[in-house]
């Protein structure tokens, strides 16, 4: 029946609690012999040929190794610094983080469609292109604003750098995705078929996350300063004054692996669509009233 087509998307929480473990760091060192073994283990549970022995969580152990390191579409493994375990990490100048994001999102994508390399990089020049000249317009507009009364110039200070960077990060999800707009992502029914590829769909997959790449950055621009304010007055830190670099570099990494699985939990990675929204010919060829796509991260 159609209603049997449709499956539940799951909670915020239960996102959370599987997005945490996806970047989780220890699984940027998993060997290929590890990889192997878990992927095998899934398999036998699939086909009912499980071992003797075997636990539940062994099986999520698994489970949880083989999505963070396997891409769901291409059941390829995800280049160890483009996976979401290995975002966390990244910071280095300008140009070249928004080289890691655009890789990063790229990565990530649905790629139920092949994309040309020429479309790679086309959209990868206007990604970084596009993210750059944002942070450097950002930069002269506050170098501008000490022309400007101090009350001004901390209000641009304070509230800018978060537009900018939302900006940008929305400009590199949309043009290293580009080609899902134009060609379209597969949306599957309830047994995992393809009913078609849409259009609608992928403009869905892309707001969403482009979305989650605005509420990413969140935290880092409220947190750090309210923890780094307690913690400089800290008598030995008051005393070595040398460690205040590292340790606010090491509250804006915690800050960023906490809001990363916050952020990316807002949506379900397989998200649903109703066939109503979709093209007429993806409506007329199955009975389903929900179908499935894969939205990326």
């Amino acid at each position: 029946s159609a209603e049997s087509c449709s499956t539940p998307s799951g909670s915020f929480l239960g996102r959370l609690r599987h997005f945490i473990d996806v970047i989780d760091p220890s699984t940027l060192f998993v060997s290929e012999k590890r990889l192997k073994e878990c992927v095998k283990l899934l398999d036998d549970y699939k086909h009912g040929e499980l071992p003797p022995g075997v636990s539940d969580l062994q099986l999520w152990e698994a489970q949880k190794i083989k999505q963070a390191i396997i891409h769901p579409d291409t059941g390829e493994k995800i280049f160890m610094p483009f996976r979401m375990s290995g975002y966390v990490p990244f910071g280095t100048p300008i140009w070249l983080n928004q080289s890691h994001n655009a890789c990063v999102n790229f990565a990530n994508r649905n790629a139920t469609k092949p994309t040309p390399t020429s479309e790679f990089l086309q959209g990868y020049v206007g990604a970084v292109t596009s993210a750059v000249s944002i942070a450097v317009g950002l930069n002269v507009l506050i170098q501008k604003a000490n022309r400007l009364s101090p009350a001004t110039r901390m209000i641009i200070q304070r509230l800018v750098p978060f537009p900018a960077v939302a900006s940008a990060n929305i400009c590199n999800v949309g043009l290293m995705r580009h080609s899902e707009l134009s060609e379209g992502i597969d949306v599957l029914d309830d047994n995992g078929n393809v009913v078609g590829s849409s259009k609608i769909a992928a403009r869905h997959a892309i707001t969403e996350t482009a979305f989650t790449r605005v509420v990413l950055p969140m935290p880092i621009f409220v947190l750090p300063p309210i923890i780094m304010s307690y913690l400089e007055r800290l008598r030995f830190l008051q005393s070595n004054r040398r460690l205040l670099l590292p340790v606010h570099s090491l509250v804006c990494l915690v800050t960023f692996g906490l809001s990363l699985p916050v952020a990316i939990s807002l949506f379900p990675q397989m998200s649903q669509i109703e066939v109503s929204s979709l093209e007429p010919e993806i409506a007329m060829a199955t009975d389903c009233k929900v179908l499935t796509y894969n939205k990326g991260l």
